[in-house]
């Protein structure tokens, strides 16, 4: 008897306000009624203590914030944390209405924040995961899966390509290998790169920084070094990768600036290695490149701080502010022209541009910008 008496109680629990007196009611005809007795009122005492858990998970839950800002930010740990626990079909419907761009070779999407391109440890769920589905979801329950062509970090968001075969996902990688895919990502940095254009040509190694946990970073390997006043030319190891990045402020305050990255190679994490140790202006949110010896919170500038509305305690949860704004593919298969990719800006993003003081270039004045830093090469 204990069997169906779960089942039935497994029933009770799950029906939208349908009791127990409804499933053992006498049409429905129960084998006794001391047994059905007894299985009201544990099912009552089982409400109750559901009850009772709810009332407790609701007092222990953290006031909702006041301010704007710290409101915005819990919104993003836990917008970052249900990305890993949501079905893999919500994820997949939710890329397809980041679209930017499709055709018979290509589907481009909106790479969400926290968003893991490959699988690993601690990975629940990444879009690699989510490609048959999306396919599935775009052409159909025979569609084939569709292939990554690139990747982007977690953190980093922005336009992402796919492509529908194995082919045109190998041609394509092999334009991001051989350099013909202009890439431009748009980052906040905390202080302002100087000179305010230029291009950052220093070959970067990955070490294990000595601190209180021992980890490995990307740093640079410069390939000269001051020697009494002189300049010499220092020895590579063979690990040591080249790595250049063109850059330029598209706009900037005394703390920070919106600055535009173009990246002529494609090093692991060389965007937040130039900023941070080349030009001594690392990304805001970078916790892990803003201190080489330490994994800790980036620290912000009281100015900063204020203007963010935040606390340093609170540092903690501010998000990468790097974005892949603009992808241009050259001609492929039958498509005769360059293919231009432009992707908007997260809202995190825009909510810290208009708080820090800084301001959207519009297109012209970003040609302009691109003209002149061209013309000083």
């Amino acid at each position: 008897m204990a069997a169906p008496r779960w089942r039935a109680l497994g029933l009770w629990i799950r029906g939208n306000g349908q009791g127990l007196g409804s499933l053992f009611s006498p049409v429905s005809k129960p084998f006794c009624s001391a047994a059905a007795a007894s299985t009201s009122v544990n099912a009552q005492r089982l409400a109750e203590r559901l009850r009772a858990q709810k009332r407790e998970q609701d007092t222990n839950k953290k006031p909702v914030s006041t301010n704007p800002v710290q409101r915005r930010v819990q919104e993003i740990v836990r917008f970052t944390r249900q990305l890993q626990r949501v079905h893999p079909n919500v994820l997949a419907k939710a890329l397809t209405r980041g679209i930017l761009h499709q055709d018979n070779n290509l589907v481009v999407i909106n790479k969400p924040y926290g968003l893991p391109v490959h699988g690993g440890p601690g990975v629940q769920l990444c879009i690699s995961d989510v490609l048959p589905i999306l396919a599935k979801m775009l052409h159909g329950h025979k569609a084939e899966p569709l292939h990554l062509c690139h990747r982007l970090d977690k953190e980093t968001t922005g336009v992402m390509v796919l492509a529908w075969d194995k082919d045109v996902a190998h041609q394509v990688q092999e334009l991001f290998r051989t350099r013909q895919v202009v890439k431009k990502y748009w980052a906040i940095t905390v202080r302002v790169p100087m000179p305010s254009a230029g291009v950052v040509d220093i070959p970067i190694v990955e070490k294990e920084a000595q601190g209180q946990q021992q980890h490995h970073k990307m740093t640079l390997s410069p390939s000269y070094r001051m020697d009494n006043g002189k300049m010499v030319k220092v020895r590579h190891g063979r690990s040591a990768q080249v790595a250049v990045t063109r850059y330029q402020v598209l706009s900037g305050t005394l703390s920070s600036a919106l600055v535009e990255l173009q990246p002529i190679t494609g090093i692991k994490h060389q965007l937040r290695v130039h900023l941070s140790f080349g030009l001594d202006c690392p990304i805001l949110g970078d916790h892990k490149y803003s201190d080489w010896n330490r994994l800790a919170p980036q620290k912000l500038s009281m100015g900063t701080l204020k203007k963010l509305g935040l606390e340093q305690s609170k540092a903690r949860y501010i998000p990468l502010h790097l974005h892949a704004q603009q992808l241009i593919l050259p001609a492929l298969g039958s498509r005769k022209e360059d293919l231009n990719l432009v992707c908007k800006l997260p809202h995190f993003f825009v909510r810290s541009l208009r708080r820090l003081g800084l301001e959207m270039p519009n297109q012209n004045q970003n040609e302009n910008n691109e003209a002149k830093c061209l013309g000083a090469q």
